[in-house]
């Protein structure tokens, strides 16, 4: 026995998948001219596959803010803030943080997924309950490991499910903690909150609502689904990323529950991992501030998400139930989508290849990630391709690439 004959089925699973000619982890992108063109094996290429929803990577004011720290404070902090102290910036951004959402408390970790780990694990633990939808991130299952509650599953999307879960708690001793994802990565769906805020004021428990893909991208104020879904005030924590609508990397938690700064001391993840360096915070505070500044950008995103989306249903493939920025086109079996990937690539169109078991109903996906930095032609060129080639594929009929 040997200490990776444990992992020799993913082994074979993935030599697999090579040898049919698709390796996400071998794409090389030899230049990166935009938020929306790059360069891959020489090829220039739409990137239709990097979650840079508002484009703001290339933004020059972040940059400039970025460059600007780096002189002044230098690459990393090398510790945690626990034990190296916080910069200016960490107190500024948490601070901004929290007067965006409204909410008393802000708290920055240097990953969304150590976000997650950290917050969950710390809030509930032995005999607490966590109940999540069934389709939440890995970072979610990941944090329920850690911190060693009971985890209760509930259909995905399904708030009278979750209200039966909790019927079943009845009067057990533990406090619940109900997780839900603002719009769901795989297929870019949207939690029905307002059912779910009303479950959880008549049977009780907290709500987090992790927002990584939907900040910047749902609410009037980009705030995420808690404001587009009116239902602020019941969320009793807020979960987000900055490498998604900000173009950058971090974490965060924002609430107004008293005594949340204790989490600071008792949160393994946040007190034990060096801290965001100075040339990302700058970047994600003028990010921030960017978002906040342009409401265009948003509406540019949720516009492009439509085109893209409407294209693709009309052409005839399997699209998600919504049209978001996230537009996911089920594949009718693994080799078709692993060759529609690869043809897609060489033809100029990165996205995501995503297969089971990482699907959440074990069907193979190509993931799109739509930007606010997409132009109607660049989408339209999208849909040119996605036509031929899914037509030559036997993915959709001929006959729809007429509609293109």
């Amino acid at each position: 026995m040997g200490l990776f004959d444990k992992h020799l089925a993913y082994r074979d699973a993935y030599k697999a998948i090579q040898d049919a000619g698709a390796d996400p982890f071998k794409v090389r992108f030899d230049a990166v001219h935009s938020p929306t063109e790059g360069v891959v094996d020489g090829r220039p290429t739409i990137l239709l596959g990097t979650n840079n929803y508002l484009g703001l990577t290339f933004d020059e004011q972040a940059i400039a803010a970025s460059v600007k720290a780096v002189q002044e404070r230098g690459t990393g902090t090398t510790g945690s803030r626990i034990a190296n102290g916080s910069f200016e910036a960490h107190v500024e951004l948490e601070q901004e943080l929290a007067k965006f959402y409204g909410r008393k408390h802000a708290m920055v970790f240097t990953t969304g997924y150590q976000a997650n780990l950290g917050v969950l694990s710390t809030l509930v633990g032995r005999g607490d309950h966590l109940i999540l939808d069934a389709d939440s991130h890995a970072s979610i299952y990941d944090a329920s490991r850690l911190g060693q509650a009971e985890v209760i599953r509930f259909r995905h999307n399904d708030p009278e499910d979750l209200a039966k879960r909790l019927r079943r708690l009845g009067d057990a001793p533990g406090e619940r903690l109900i997780v839900v994802e603002g719009v769901y990565s795989m297929i870019g769906d949207v939690a029905p909150l307002k059912e779910i805020a009303a479950v959880k004021r008549e049977l009780g428990g907290y709500l987090l609502v992790d927002e990584a893909h939907s900040m910047g991208v749902l609410g009037a104020t980009g705030r995420g689904l808690a404001e587009a879904a009116g239902v602020e005030e019941d969320v009793d924590f807020i979960v987000g990323t900055f490498s998604k609508s900000l173009g950058a990397i971090g974490g965060f938690c924002v609430s107004n529950m008293d005594d949340f700064d204790v989490m600071r001391v008792v949160c393994r993840p946040y007190m034990f991992t060096a801290s965001l360096p100075p040339a990302v915070v700058a970047s994600t505070i003028t990010a921030l501030r960017r978002m906040i500044e342009q409401p265009q950008l948003r509406d540019r995103l949720n516009h492009n998400a439509k085109r893209l989306y409407d294209g693709l249903t009309s052409l005839g493939f399997h699209t998600g139930p919504t049209a978001s920025p996230v537009v996911a086109t089920t594949m009718p079996d693994q080799e078709r989508a692993i060759a529609m990937w690869n043809a897609l690539l060489h033809a100029g169109v990165y996205l995501n290849l995503a297969l089971p078991p990482a699907t959440p109903d074990s069907r193979p996906l190509l993931r799109a990630s739509v930007s606010a930095a997409h132009t109607d032609e660049q989408i339209d060129a999208v849909l040119k391709t996605f036509a031929e080639i899914g037509a030559a594929l036997g993915v959709i009929e001929p006959l729809k690439r007429a509609r293109a």
